[in-house]
């Protein structure tokens, strides 16, 4: 059986949806704005069609983003929003991975 680093092993819990790094870019984009088309998601985080909606599914599912389907003249669009349960775990998550860290420097 393999060690666990010391890091690792006393690292403080963490929302590990927020923490997958394509969630996380997505989650502080959503986060500064009140909602966004799929295209600015795509061009902010530089992740596939495929991806974002793969990584938006898993935040629709805990509740973290709302997202919304429509057409915008004849033309169809995604708008994607964090919900307030998604603004509040964004929130917390900061507050966590700060608290980790000042744990580091001691």
């Amino acid at each position: 059986m393999a060690a666990t680093s010391g890091v690792g092993s006393r690292s403080p819990s963490v929302d590990r949806l927020i923490h997958e790094p394509a969630r996380l870019a997505i989650m502080t984009n959503l986060f500064v704005v009140e909602s966004a088309n799929a295209t600015y998601l795509l061009q902010q985080t530089g992740l596939t069609w495929g991806n974002l909606g793969s990584h938006l599914a898993r935040l629709e599912d805990a509740g973290y983003a709302r997202i919304t389907k429509g057409f915008k003249g004849k033309q169809p669009e995604t708008t994607i929003s964090l919900t307030p349960k998604g603004r509040a775990a964004l929130i917390e998550y900061r507050q966590q991975l700060l608290a980790a860290l000042a744990r580091m420097a001691e």
